[in-house]
């Protein structure tokens, strides 16, 4: 069988409709564009307001935003929203480019450089046959330079990622703040989700047995072909295992929403499953009936569901999404990588999670995991920690902010 690849050749760069309109960073969007506007706000605001900045904390996606803040003397701080496993990989193939591309499809399988466990399947730069172009390669540079920034901020945990995060620290020479998990460390009193969710999921979750449903979602934006929903479909209903599926509107190639589900699908599995466009999932994660979760790997989906102490089954696709599947299989070891997009493959996958002995050992080391992220959370523990070193940080920061 061939491995499944990190890009899908039948992405569509259109964006969802249900999806608010925002930059896409693999978009021919100029950031010289951005700088002028960000600029003449921030004059603005403090023109108005009379008062002066003690930072701008951005996005490290937002590469326009470290001229703005050095031509008007504003410290700033990077944010990264994604593992630290993740950036130091890209970094890793920086130095040296020509080690890793362009590769064979002989190579698929064989090991990364310098980057155990990745393979070159698992490259966290999206690939066209087997290489990277030179534009995408320096916009991947542009989002890994921290520019004159004095600090970075971490959607992620010191102790899950320690040594990784010392070793980006020498890279950078900076302070580094984990202060993950986000949702947890300041969790919001109403949904922040960018689509509408489909609530009466959870009446139908009350209906079933704990610990005996697979949630499946690949996130707010990837989108895969007709083959891959009919693969999927035959998978979940040949396990008999009951499930709740997120098929978004747009998310299937050619298709809206069901439509392309295979013929006697629904009848087959009736009760059993339920598909909804979309769902409150850290509330379908919390849920008692909940054992399992189909994901994209998405950084913030796996802490969510680590969170609440869910194992995983991974179709990753770009970026940083085959590294932390990756991890979470091979290091980590609370999770299953579908290698093969097929149908029996996902048959026996998701059996395997779901009623196996190795499906019970995932689960055992997750909640582990789970109970280790959370001691950092409380007083004195890491991530509490640093955050109070973070507002520490700021607070002693020089105003520095000079109008023009």
């Amino acid at each position: 069988m061939t491995p499944s690849r990190d890009l899908n050749p039948d992405e569509d760069p259109t964006p969802d409709p249900n999806l608010k309109s925002r930059p896409n960073p693999g978009s021919q969007l100029d950031p010289r564009n951005c700088k002028a506007p960000l600029r003449n706000y921030l004059v603005k605001m403090m023109k108005e307001e009379g008062d002066q900045l003690a930072c701008i904390v951005y996005d490290n996606v937002m590469i326009f935003v470290d001229d703005v803040a050095t031509q008007l003397r504003l410290p700033s701080i990077v944010l990264h929203t994604s593992s630290a496993t993740y950036l130091h990989s890209m970094i890793t193939i920086f130095q040296q480019p020509e080690k890793y591309f362009p590769f064979e499809d002989s190579q698929l399988l064989d090991p990364l450089p310098e980057l155990y466990p990745l393979r070159f399947k698992d490259v966290p730069i999206p690939v066209v046959n087997n290489t990277v172009a030179e534009p995408v390669l320096d916009f991947f540079r542009a989002i890994s330079n921290i520019g004159s920034s004095v600090a970075t901020i971490w959607n992620t945990m010191q102790d899950m990622e320690n040594s990784i995060l010392l070793r980006l620290q020498e890279h950078y020479k900076v302070p580094f703040y984990a202060t993950g998990p986000f949702h947890k460390m300041a969790p919001m009193a109403s949904s922040t989700s960018i689509l509408q969710e489909d609530n009466s999921c959870i009446k139908w979750l009350d209906r079933q047995a704990p610990n005996s449903v697979l949630y499946v979602s690949l996130g707010s934006q990837m989108r895969i072909d007709d083959k891959e929903l009919t693969e999927t479909a035959w998978g979940l209903a040949n396990s008999n295992q009951p499930f709740l599926w997120v098929i978004r509107p747009g998310s299937v190639s050619g298709f809206q929403c069901a439509e392309a589900l295979p013929d006697g699908f629904e009848k087959m599995v009736g009760e059993r499953g339920r598909i909804v466009k979309w769902a409150p999932q850290k509330q379908v994660l919390a849920h008692p009936a909940v054992a399992g979760f189909f994901t994209h790997c998405g950084w913030n989906s796996t802490l969510e569901s680590i969170l609440e102490e869910v194992p995983l089954i991974c179709r990753p696709f770009v970026a940083d999404q085959p590294v932390t599947a990756r991890y979470l299989s091979q290091i980590y070891k609370v999770g299953f990588e579908l290698e093969v997009v097929e149908r029996t493959v996902i048959e026996k996958t998701v059996r395997k999670l779901m009623l196996s002995e190795e499906g019970k050992d995932l689960k055992k080391r997750v909640v582990d995991m789970k109970h280790n992220i959370v001691a950092g959370m409380q007083i004195d523990g890491t991530s509490h920690k640093n955050l109070n070193d973070l507002v520490d940080f700021i607070s002693a920061l020089p105003s520095r902010f000079v109008l023009p």
